[in-house]
């Protein structure tokens, strides 16, 4: 399975989730847990789109078991952030240790993106840094 695949299919579930649940807040008048819906919103879909652009621009990158590895990571990173910034505005106790796992699993994600990023950079040559129409001579 390609990263970039999994990228969409999962960020259009977490925007639905995060759609839901404002819904339900607007509806209930509790928006209590606002914040964890941003967290969701920003990093389950705006986040993880954006990643699965990136890899499906870049096919030799987008079929490697690195770039699948960096998306998991970023998924469950989301998921158990969220869980936690949503716990700590509800007012539980154990919402700040789970959030801050979550925070430390998020950036490990993103430091493994920027590694295949400046890596793709590096392994790029001089033939992919000229204009496109010298490439095509």
């Amino acid at each position: 399975m390609k990263a970039s695949s999994i990228s969409f299919s999962v960020a259009v579930l977490l925007a639905l989730v995060g759609m839901v649940w404002g819904i339900t807040m607007a509806i209930s008048q509790d928006h209590s847990t606002m914040p964890a819906h941003a967290h969701l919103n920003l990093l389950g879909w705006v986040s993880l789109f954006l990643f699965g652009v990136f890899y499906h621009l870049h096919p030799t990158i987008d079929g490697g078991r690195t770039a699948v590895i960096q998306v998991a990571i970023w998924i469950v990173g989301t998921v158990v952030l969220t869980i936690g910034v949503g716990l700590v505005h509800s007012g539980t106790p154990a919402g700040d240790p789970i959030a801050g796992i979550g925070s430390l699993i998020v950036v490990a994600g993103m430091v493994l993106f920027g590694w295949i990023v400046v890596r793709r950079d590096q392994n790029a040559g001089v033939v992919d840094r000229k204009p496109m129409a010298a490439r095509a001579k």
